[in-house]
């Protein structure tokens, strides 16, 4: 049992912990960002290191080591878009009245370097583990990727639940582009799509013949898979997504409200509706 429910337990804390971490950071005064990034890249640079290193080690040691610098490789991506530093060109809210592919040029216009900086990254994950016999660390980038891709169409095709909260102040202008519908067509596909990438997982981790690394590797990527689609159903189950990081959510609140009712009116209003 502790080949399954160590990984599973292992994923489920690290996915928790370091979305929380980085929503934490990201909801720091922005004069911590640049330090934040600097700490984030050197840490980008050491899990480069470690898919290189763990690549070539098909045990359950090396499972471990592959996907946790796979997670480490994409909380930079999430870092450097969510504090600004790779977001895209355009950083205007959608005109009133623009619609279909209008509309859909400029979003990809707001978020350009951001998906650049992401094929770049997915790049040199599959180069410094081509050929080797450990994939956790490139499938765990490459399947964040894909479920991410997945969230934002939704959110611009239409959900219930926008999440709004989670934007900080200086991409509060994103929140123009999402649409709020009770479903779109895609979320169906995007679902199913998930949970049958998630059962061939499991289903590979429970193979009779699986090894210890496969068992470990597999249920890994099936555990991060199962959550990515509970992300997901956050999106149109009226179920408060923000409850899980509450935590970090914290950072972003005024130290007392008397400081907050000293703001000036007019500034109120740049603030991103909650």
């Amino acid at each position: 049992m502790a080949d399954y429910g160590l990984p599973a337990l292992y994923a489920l804390f690290v996915w928790w912990f370091s979305t929380g971490a980085i929503i934490w950071l990201d909801g720091l005064p922005p004069r911590t960002y640049r330090r934040s990034m600097l700490g984030a890249t050197a840490m980008l640079a050491a899990a480069f290191w470690g898919l290189a290193a763990s690549s070539a080690d098909a045990s359950p040691l090396g499972a471990y080591a592959a996907f946790s610098c796979g997670l480490l490789a994409w909380a930079w991506q999430e870092m450097a878009f969510l504090m600004g530093f790779a977001t895209g060109p355009r950083r205007q809210p959608c005109p009133d009245g623009c619609t279909g592919w209008p509309r859909f040029r400029l979003a990809v216009q707001t978020i350009l370097y951001h998906e650049l900086a992401i094929l770049a990254g997915a790049i040199a994950v599959l180069v410094l583990t081509w050929g080797q016999p450990n994939q956790i660390g490139a499938w765990t980038f490459l399947l964040l990727w894909g479920m991410r891709q997945s969230a934002k169409l939704n959110v611009f095709l239409g959900v219930r639940n926008l999440n709004e909260q989670f934007l900080p102040p200086h991409l509060a202008y994103l929140g123009s582009f999402f649409a709020r519908k009770p479903m779109n067509l895609l979320f169906p596909l995007s679902v199913t799509g998930g949970t049958l990438l998630c059962a061939w997982f499991f289903h590979r981790a429970l193979a009779g013949g699986a090894s210890d690394f496969e068992a470990a590797g597999s249920t890994f990527l099936g555990v991060l898979t199962a959550l990515a689609i509970l992300e997901h159903w956050f999106l149109v189950l009226p179920i408060p997504a923000e409850a899980l990081w509450s935590w970090s959510m914290k950072s972003r609140r005024p130290a007392a409200p008397a400081v907050a009712e000293a703001v000036p009116p007019r500034l109120h209003a740049l603030r991103p509706a909650a």
